[in-house]
């Protein structure tokens, strides 16, 4: 087996943007929820996989 650097990814990325432009564009797709709401329940669900929150 040879592993060629080339293809490595990088550890860390400076800034990360989204961009639903194409999406909207090309399959008419919408978000249903806004990024509030997706923070939101990202944050509870750690909270519960750790055992806190109710």
């Amino acid at each position: 087996m040879e592993i060629d650097p080339r293809f490595y990814r990088p550890t860390e990325v400076d800034y990360l943007q989204a961009d639903i432009t194409k999406a909207r564009r090309e399959i008419g797709w919408d978000p249903q929820i806004t990024f509030d709401q997706l923070v939101k329940e990202m944050v509870e669900a750690d909270m519960a996989a750790y055992g806190f929150g109710g």
